[in-house]
């Protein structure tokens, strides 16, 4: 099912406290296929790494039902920036794992493909940093978790924006013909789609009308193409091909995945 090597070592943080003011609505609990925008996050992570999966929200924030095992932790400063978020996360793992994937909770199009390129790609970098559609993507970047006492300093400082952290580290900086090229990622992600946030309700609906995932049901000896972006959205038990525990409902599916019925 994991047409991209499998799960690599390292840990999973999904800052999800941001006022999501253009949003309108908290953009944690939006639906996406009938699973929580933030419980899909979290799950496409799940299947990217091998270590804890971290959401850092608001103080006193409501989530929606997130996978087993996900931990929750609070933003130590929040409306600071991005970076306390990302720091609490990394100290959060630190003792567990090496290098975490920071992903927003607005990226619905994530792959695990995506994810763990990422991570290999930081090699002995404090930070791998994909650089495409004329951006940075710090909230889709790889970050080793020795970096919280670095955030703590600059938190503590007043920055919170990330660009005051890659000032001080190393950084290897991807570009996006690098992204574009990769054998993996033309095969499973070759649009980039990974990188697509929804900051507002248009961007949320073109999100939605885009293709579903072409996925592989073996059922009864044959096998069919089927399209959908959650296990639950087929309608029936599946397993991973191979397996026979049935995904929950919200368990995300991607290009490349293959499936049975069970």
């Amino acid at each position: 099912m994991r047409g991209y090597g499998g799960r690599r070592p390292g840990a999973g943080i999904v800052p999800a406290g941001g006022a999501s003011s253009r949003m309108g609505t908290a953009k944690a609990s939006l639906d996406w296929h009938g699973a929580a925008l933030l419980t899909r996050t979290v799950a496409v992570l799940g299947r990217a790494v091998d270590g804890p999966l971290v959401v850092v929200r608001a103080a006193g924030q409501e989530l929606p039902e997130l996978p087993p095992g996900t931990e929750v932790v609070d933003d130590p400063v929040p409306g600071l920036g991005p970076l306390p978020a990302i720091g609490a996360g990394l100290a959060a793992v630190a003792g567990r794992a090496q290098a975490a994937f920071v992903a927003s909770v607005d990226l619905p199009l994530l792959h695990p493909a995506f994810a763990a390129r990422v991570l290999d790609l930081r090699g002995d970098h404090d930070v791998a940093l994909p650089e495409a559609f004329g951006h940075h993507q710090p909230l889709a970047a790889a970050y080793a978790t020795a970096l919280a006492p670095v955030i703590d300093g600059l938190t503590a400082a007043g920055q919170g924006r990330p660009p005051s952290l890659f000032d001080r580290v190393a950084v290897r900086r991807i570009g996006e013909q690098t992204l574009r090229s990769d054998p993996v990622l033309a095969r499973l992600d070759p649009d980039l789609a990974s990188l697509t946030n929804v900051n507002t309700p248009a961007e949320l609906a073109a999100a939605r009308a885009r293709p579903l995932p072409a996925v592989r049901l073996h059922d009864g000896g044959r096998v069919r193409t089927v399209r959908a972006r959650t296990a639950g959205e087929l309608g029936r038990p599946v397993a991973v091909a191979g397996g026979t525990a049935p995904l929950p409902p919200w368990f995300p599916l991607v290009t490349g995945d293959e499936l049975e019925g069970v």
